[in-house]
């Protein structure tokens, strides 16, 4: 039996949880075939609420801790999505133009491209893929589409008021 590597939220600096649901996926279940990367390719949809005082925008990601890197794989980075923003319908990882407000934009993930690519694991176990949606203190991270996704994560940290996670799972 192997061990599964620890969240990497497990070693930020804590923070509130408020609630995150989507009629997509549920946590700890499968991702259907029209998340994957092979399949459909389109972003679940997520709804939030709650939000911590003091909210000014919100960045949503999607990260697998599991991918055989040694830094994990980063599948979708939406951004400086403004702050009275509660959902993103199934989808809107498509395209910037496909995300509410003005400011928002994709950052590059690991495949690389600016939108969502879903996931896409080689043979073996399952591969968890954590969907998380920050309420951050800044109208606009000081980042740009072609910022690395390790360094958006870094300003992610420094800028959270507060994180909520749904984390899914796929394997070939």
């Amino acid at each position: 039996m192997s061990v599964r590597p620890p969240l990497p939220y497990e070693f930020l600096p804590r923070v509130p949880s408020f609630e995150l649901s989507s009629r997509d996926i549920t946590e700890g279940g499968t991702l259907g075939q029209e998340f994957i990367h092979g399949g459909g390719n389109l972003s679940p949809q997520l709804s939030w609420s709650g939000l911590p005082e003091g909210t000014r925008s919100i960045a949503v990601t999607c990260y697998d801790p599991d991918a055989p890197t040694g830094s994990g794989w980063w599948h979708w980075l939406a951004l400086n999505l403004p702050a009275d923003t509660t959902e993103l319908p199934r989808g809107a990882g498509s395209s910037d133009e496909s995300l509410p407000g003005a400011a928002s934009f994709h950052g590059r993930n690991d495949f690389p491209d600016n939108k969502y690519d879903g996931a896409a694991p080689p043979p073996g176990a399952p591969h968890r893929y954590v969907f998380a949606v920050h309420a951050l203190d800044v109208e606009k991270l000081d980042v740009t589409a072609d910022t690395p996704a390790a360094q958006i994560g870094f300003n992610l940290t420094f800028h959270t008021l507060g994180r909520a996670l749904l984390t899914a799972e796929y394997g070939v």
